[in-house]
């Protein structure tokens, strides 16, 4: 770690009474000598969480709180947007996360020229309620996507300042942070991290949450191949329909011209209303994407992300392009 960089240390915070003030304790004690802001985002908690954080009375700490609960996404992003550091480092607040781990990341994020250094959670102290899901989310990922990561839901990340400032993160998004980094172009890491039993409070992951979380998943999937061209899967499934539609009613036609009877054939209940289908989602596919086309020129939004740009004679002019 270079001790003439700044990190924000970005910690989203739910009813942690008795982990706050420990967590800042470990933070003062892994950062020490280091520049650093810990940004701590209450996300209206219930108990003692903001009194124990304001009784430490720690200069580097910085509590942000949320009007009501907007979730653990929100409040990650309310963090993003106050961090200033040249890294960007997020983990939980209940203490399973290591910030001891912190070093070897930033680390490896220098020394690699990554955007992001994600861990993985090694002989995690967890429910089967949870890690069965995110094994199965992880599986998805991976085979989906080009994002080689065996842990998706670890909260420890390293970040570059421009890599998490280009994230918005909605729902329950924050799993897939990574993967969304991913898309966005970054180049990613994963190295090993320790992982804790919880000692204070209660895990609020509920099993409701795992049909957020696919359905996210599935959210990010479809943008990732379909948000600029949402034509090729609404009218490739329309001209399916339709195609299949039209044979079966032309079929159904012959065997009409040929004296037979169609009237009480299921075929005909398909074949028409496959015809229709295939129209709407074709149709669909082209509202849909002429909304895209709105989303981005109204808002002079272009549908891909520069890394860098290296200019390596003097400049004759210059010319704003957007």
């Amino acid at each position: 770690m270079d001790y003439k960089k700044f990190y924000s240390i970005v910690i989203p915070m739910y009813n942690e009474e008795g982990n706050a003030g420990l967590i800042i304790d470990c933070i003062m004690e892994t950062m020490n000598g280091y520049l650093y802001e810990l940004i701590l985002v209450d996300d209206n908690s219930k108990d003692r969480t903001v009194k124990e954080i304001i009784e430490k009375n720690d200069p580097n700490v910085v509590l942000i709180q949320l009007k009501r609960n907007y979730g653990q996404s929100s409040a990650m992003m309310a963090g993003f947007d106050y961090a200033s550091g040249d890294y960007i480092i997020t983990l939980d607040g209940d203490l399973q996360n290591d910030p001891g781990d912190i070093p070897a990341m930033v680390n490896l994020l220098e020394q690699g020229n990554y955007d992001l250094v994600v861990g993985k959670r090694q002989n995690r102290q967890d429910s089967s309620l949870k890690t069965i899901p995110s094994k199965i989310a992880n599986i998805i990922i991976k085979s989906t996507t080009k994002l080689n990561i065996s842990d998706q839901g670890c909260a420890l990340k390293v970040f570059r300042y421009e890599t998490a400032k280009d994230l918005n993160l909605y729902g329950e998004n924050h799993r897939f942070i990574s993967l969304m980094a991913h898309l966005n172009g970054a180049s990613i890491a994963e190295i090993p991290v320790k992982h804790h039993a919880r000692q204070f409070g209660v895990s609020k992951y509920k099993i409701n949450r795992t049909f957020k979380v696919i359905n996210d998943l599935l959210l990010i999937l479809f943008n990732q191949k379909y948000l600029t061209k949402p034509i090729y899967l609404f009218g490739n499934i329309g001209l399916i329909a339709f195609t299949l539609g039209m044979f079966i009613n032309v079929y159904l036609l012959a065997e009409k011209l040929l004296g037979h009877d169609i009237g009480g054939r299921p075929l005909l209940v398909l074949g028409i209303p496959l015809i229709f289908i295939g129209i709407q989602f074709f149709t669909t596919g082209i509202i849909i994407d002429m909304l895209m086309k709105t989303y981005y020129e109204s808002q002079s939004k272009r549908p891909f992300n520069i890394r860098k740009i290296t200019s390596f004679g003097k400049k004759e002019y210059e010319k704003n392009i957007y």
